[in-house]
């Protein structure tokens, strides 16, 4: 092997909701960010794997011991096997990569920033195992980055757990450029299912479901037409018009955005604010809710014009950003493990 290929740099974006990794050898590989132990011997003769990711746990969920380690974008320590969880999800991503015989790995990760706060040490030992060197950063600077937004602009990264905002000005960005909102995907998704219970007493249905419905239909403003979903009532299955209940609840995280954003840019210098305005990018899965670049966009009008843009891949646009950040970073940022 020659010394250029020694190294495989990857980045890896780890989400609540989804995790994914981008490899410098081409790879691009997610999963959804839970794990799965079996239960017992005979959970462990139907799963047939010591331990199973993403929609298999969904799949298997009566069989196994399920965990989804980053709740609220941080790591509940020693709870439910959290950390093992994150170290599972780290080795698996990397496997996915395709690694060559002997390459050493160096990594970019990307996480929630409470995550990286609270528990940076906790993943540090998570990825030490399988990488030769680390450096960890927030979500939405590493979208940022894969984006060249490095002066001048805000990324609202809008994920499951939690939502990232970051304001970049030409320098690496510091606690006070960024701030995290625990109104997200899974907050749109406890009020859709209380909404529901409300409204259809009578139906069974659960979280999983709820979620679901919301990745397929979510919008905000007017509706793009009526939605109809199957619920069971009684055992047999019946149609449900969910459409005011979806627009009630993906509105609900609106304000707390919009309060967010208009404060973060108020107390950034004012020679600047205009110029952040208009070069807001929102990325994250909640950026694909039908309308919400045009609701930021209205709600912005009254502190001045802004420009509100969404990423073209919410699913990598975080690991893009990581293997490019790893790719490029200088020698002396490297955190040896």
């Amino acid at each position: 092997m020659s010394p250029k290929n020694d190294v495989l740099f990857v980045g890896i974006d780890l989400g609540t909701s989804r995790s994914s990794i981008s490899a410098g050898n081409g790879q691009r590989q997610w999963i959804e960010s839970y794990v799965g132990w079996p239960k017992d011997f005979i959970a462990a003769q139907v799963v047939g794997k010591p331990v199973v990711f993403g929609s298999d746990v969904l799949e298997y969920r009566l069989s196994v011991d399920a965990c989804r380690p980053l709740q609220n974008g941080i790591i509940k320590e020693g709870i439910n096997r959290n950390e093992e969880a994150v170290k599972e999800i780290i080795r698996h991503l990397i496997e996915l990569a395709g690694p060559s015989a002997g390459q050493k790995i160096h990594a970019v990760v990307g996480v929630p920033s409470d995550s990286l706060k609270i528990n940076k040490l906790a993943i540090r030992k998570a990825v030490a195992e399988f990488v030769d060197s680390l450096v960890v950063v927030t979500e939405p600077f590493a979208v940022a980055y894969s984006l060249g937004l490095l002066n001048n602009a805000l990324v609202i990264d809008i994920g499951a757990g939690t939502t990232d905002l970051c304001i970049m000005h030409g320098t690496l960005p510091g606690e006070d450029d960024q701030r995290t909102l625990l109104q997200a995907g899974d907050y749109v998704d406890d009020q859709l299912f209380s909404y529901l219970q409300d409204r259809y007493p009578r139906s069974t249905f659960n979280k999983n479901m709820v979620r679901l419905w919301k990745e397929q239909y979510s919008f905000v403003g007017n509706p793009p037409g009526q939605i109809m979903v199957e619920m069971p009532v009684d055992g047999k299955p019946m149609l449900h018009d969910i459409t005011a209940d979806m627009k009630r609840a993906c509105e609900s995280i609106l304000p707390a955005f919009v309060e967010a954003t208009t404060q973060m840019i108020a107390r950034f210098d004012p020679e600047f604010q205009a110029k952040i305005r208009k070069n807001i990018v929102l990325a994250g899965g909640g950026s694909l809710i039908a309308g919400i670049r045009e609701y930021f966009q209205t709600a912005l009008k009254e502190y001045g014009p802004s420009t509100v843009t969404c990423v073209n891949d919410p699913l990598f646009a975080g690991s893009d950003g990581a293997l490019k950040l790893a790719q490029e970073m200088p020698a002396p940022y490297w955190e040896k493990l």
